[in-house]
């Protein structure tokens, strides 16, 4: 049974249990638009609404009070991925400016969504900023994994240390690998699974990045170069060493399991077809033990 919390936000980590999550049903009308916006084929509308509310539903079972944002963003399939438009600290949220110019119409619905959940905006980002939500990582409560890439720039990294004083900031650089057109952000390679415990795919992973895994002794599971294109690195933890998956990644779920890692998964035939998994689908607002 889901459990409503007293406490609205907070929780700087992606491992502690997710308590509140927002999410963003898809949008029929705004389906038409999916070449524009980048998706990989056509989604059949209601294969992905019911793929859509079994995710939520999975999200539930776990115990999390699932929010669902209702401001709508007409003919933006990809605001069905609730994560790249803002971000959550102790303090409240940042609502982020994309670097993926087709999105930028998001900004005013995430802050809506985010107000209407009882969560006070703290911080936006200005033109020429740009930051979105896939590119940032907390590592522990105070330090902060921010991918510099084609949808993260210089001033908006800048404008994530100005509204988050005394978090250590660590910029990693990503990799051209497709290019501008083709989304790959930090955590495109990286799925935190517990303080200790991340799952990576090392060829496009930042060396500064596992060089700082390894100081932080944090160890890795390492995702197979089959399974990157069906989103394997990109895995939700409900809670340490317990994690939601997009379907079709047996391999990297066999390597969490042996690792002691509970996974559960979700039908993402559809979902999957913007390239956005469990994380971005979900924009976290309280994790607490």
């Amino acid at each position: 049974m889901t459990e409503v919390s007293t406490q609205l936000f907070g929780g700087q980590t992606m491992v502690a249990p997710l308590r509140r999550v927002l999410v963003r049903p898809p949008d029929e009308e705004s389906l038409t638009s999916w070449a524009e916006y980048g998706w990989r084929a056509s989604p059949d509308p209601s294969r992905l609404r019911a793929e859509h509310e079994q995710f939520c539903a999975s999200l539930g079972d776990f115990g999390a009070e699932v929010v669902v944002g209702r401001t709508r963003v007409a003919g933006d399939p990809d605001a069905i991925y609730a994560h790249d438009t803002s971000r959550v600290s102790d303090n409240g949220a940042i609502v982020l400016r994309p670097g993926k110019e087709l999105r930028r119409g998001e900004v005013p619905a995430a802050a809506a969504d985010l107000r209407a959940a009882g969560v006070p905006v703290i911080a936006t980002l200005d033109d020429p900023a740009c930051a979105e939500g896939g590119d940032i990582v907390w590592l522990d409560e105070q330090t902060l994994l921010v991918g510099w890439s084609y949808r993260t720039n210089g001033l908006g990294i800048a404008a994530l240390q100005d509204a988050l004083p005394g978090i250590n900031v660590v910029v990693l650089d990503l990799p051209h690998h497709r290019g501008a057109d083709s989304v790959l952000h930090l955590m495109s390679v990286i799925s935190m699974l517990d303080r200790d415990l991340a799952l990576v795919y090392p060829p496009l992973a930042p060396v500064r990045l596992l060089e700082l895994l390894s100081e932080r002794g944090v160890d890795t599971i390492e995702v197979p170069h089959e399974e990157l294109e069906t989103l394997g690195p990109n895995v939700l933890a409900l809670a340490p060493r317990v994690a939601l998956a997009a379907d079709g990644n047996p391999q990297t779920r066999l390597r969490m399991e042996r690792r002691g890692v509970t996974v559960s998964v979700y039908a993402s035939r559809e979902l999957a077809k913007g390239d956005g998994g469990p994380t971005c689908l979900t924009r976290p607002l309280l994790r607490q033990a």
